[in-house]
């Protein structure tokens, strides 16, 4: 039989941990988004009307590739559409922050913020204008893609979301049962 105290202070001490994953998915966040901002803003400046700058060979280099479609170049008419698509993750995020206290999921999700945040900057504030703005990519690996550290940061975020939820871990901190075959 539970007190009222004690289901005040259980209550309270939920809250506290649940403060402090909402804080790591922003701290997290802040961190990838600032990071990539950064990154962006020096290859701008240092790279941008040069030569590739060979990092592994010719495997990996910096490059600086104005993107206005999506992973791969695909969907370049599409801007305005990517841009509430990172919009509508960035909410997503947030409403399930209200409930957060799985720290991987608060990891995860502050990747995920991060880097939606950081390609939603560019779709916003770069040319050719608001809502279409080309997003800056510069890392090029030969024979896949070029990209940037928000992307980094969103690949590495679903990821973790994808295994997370294959061992059946939710973001409230609960954990469902994974169903096995034959049983």
């Amino acid at each position: 039989m539970t007190t009222e105290p004690d289901a005040t202070a259980a209550a309270a001490a939920a809250e506290a941990v649940r403060r402090r994953r909402v804080s790591v998915l922003l701290v997290v966040a802040l961190l990838a988004y600032l990071i990539d901002l950064g990154s962006k803003l020096l290859v701008v400046a240092r790279l941008e009307g040069h030569q590739a700058i060979e990092v592994i060979g010719e495997f990996a280099t910096f490059q600086v590739i104005r993107n206005p479609g999506a992973a791969f170049g695909m969907g370049q008419a599409m801007t305005v559409v990517f841009t509430a698509i990172a919009a509508a993750v960035i909410v997503v995020i947030w409403r399930i922050a209200r409930k957060l206290y799985s720290l991987p999921w608060a990891i995860a999700l502050g990747l995920l913020l991060g880097g939606a945040l950081g390609n939603l900057t560019d779709r916003l504030f770069r040319s050719p204008g608001v809502f279409r703005g080309h997003v800056v990519d510069f890392i090029s690996v030969q024979h896949f893609a070029v990209f940037n550290l928000a992307d980094c940061a969103i690949v590495c975020g679903g990821i973790l979301v994808v295994l997370l939820s294959f061992k059946g871990s939710n973001p409230d901190g609960t954990t469902a049962p994974v169903s096995t075959k034959g049983e």
